[in-house]
């Protein structure tokens, strides 16, 4: 018995098959890629949550500021710097000795422990840093860390803008929510969750995700 080959119209329905199939299955495969960030990120928020509970504890019950006057200080790659603040990186670092944690594996770019802060993937709450313990109400909804763009580390949600990327003050970062459309976040009590963006309430008048206290 003669042996065909395919024809091309049998060939071009196999392609096209195959296509379809692609087009389904990639984005499958590419959310399930960033579900595995997503996790790893929820580590790193929780671990540096946990850093900034245990420096409380440390430092009479209050949370670190954005930064403090200093002389000088040596970040952890080895460098000094003397432009006379420390920023809250270096101030709880005592507490992680990691460079990595600070590094959302969705982030291209990487802190290396130098004097470079564009590359800390992670922001403090403005309105917490500074506040005593006991003043803090809502210790389950407050945020106190989040996923942010880089900067100097530190969100201040301004203006009242109701958004996930608020307006911003000066040397201030934004949320950022690169994790399947929302941002995992660090809350005082220390636990630590993936938010979807819609959920994120940014009222600065009044909102308990945002202040420590009720104004």
């Amino acid at each position: 018995m003669k042996r065909r080959g395919f024809t091309l119209i049998e060939l071009l329905v196999v392609i096209a098959i195959i296509a379809i199939l692609a087009a389904i299955l990639f984005p499958v495969f590419a959310r399930a890629r960033e579900k595995a960030r997503q996790t790893s990120c929820l580590s790193n928020v929780k671990e540096i949550t946990l850093a900034l509970k245990m420096y409380s504890q440390d430092y009479d019950e209050m949370m670190p500021q954005t930064a403090v006057g200093a002389v000088s200080w040596v970040a952890p790659a080895g460098d000094t710097c003397t432009v006379g603040l420390m920023p809250w990186v270096i101030s709880i670092y005592p507490y992680l000795k990691n460079t990595q944690i600070w590094n959302c594996p969705s982030v291209s770019d990487a802190w290396s422990g130098d004097q470079n802060f564009q590359n800390v993937t992670y922001a403090i709450n403005y309105y917490a840093c500074g506040v005593a313990n006991a003043k803090f109400n809502f210790v389950a909804e407050t945020c106190v860390l989040a996923d942010a763009e880089g900067g100097d580390a530190d969100w201040n949600p301004a203006n009242g803008e109701g958004s996930i990327m608020p307006s911003l003050g000066a040397n201030c970062d934004s949320i950022a929510p690169r994790h399947n459309e929302g941002a995992n976040i660090g809350f005082f009590d220390g636990h630590a969750k993936w938010l979807k963006s819609s959920n994120i309430d940014a009222d600065t008048s009044s909102s308990r995700f945002w202040r420590p206290t009720a104004l």
